[in-house]
């Protein structure tokens, strides 16, 4: 008996700190609207809002994007919310998603 009760506080714990993650993982989120795709150069425009992870204030910007399926997730358009990452000193985009 014992044993299911330390296995299921584990599991609500476990469950708590994942959801915490992704709600969080949602505030750092910036809203944008797509307004060019490159497909040769494998990169996104977007007219966003002020970046606050990069202290960048909100503008209309290239970006690379991490994975190339990104390229295709997403339409001129779109509106969007995603999160834009610093990586190898470039501004890359690291995740993406359309939104209503």
């Amino acid at each position: 008996m014992r044993r299911i009760v330390v296995g299921a506080a584990a599991a609500f714990t476990l469950t708590a700190l994942l959801f915490g993650v992704a709600t969080a993982a949602q505030h750092d989120l910036t809203e944008g609207e797509v307004t060019k795709i490159d497909l040769p150069t494998e990169r996104i425009t977007l007219k966003h809002e002020p970046i606050k992870s990069l202290d960048m204030d909100g503008m209309t910007m290239l970006f690379r994007v991490q994975d190339k399926a990104m390229l295709t997730a997403v339409k001129v358009g779109d509106k969007v919310k995603f999160r834009a990452e610093r990586i190898e000193g470039r501004i890359t985009l690291t995740y993406i998603e359309r939104t209503k």
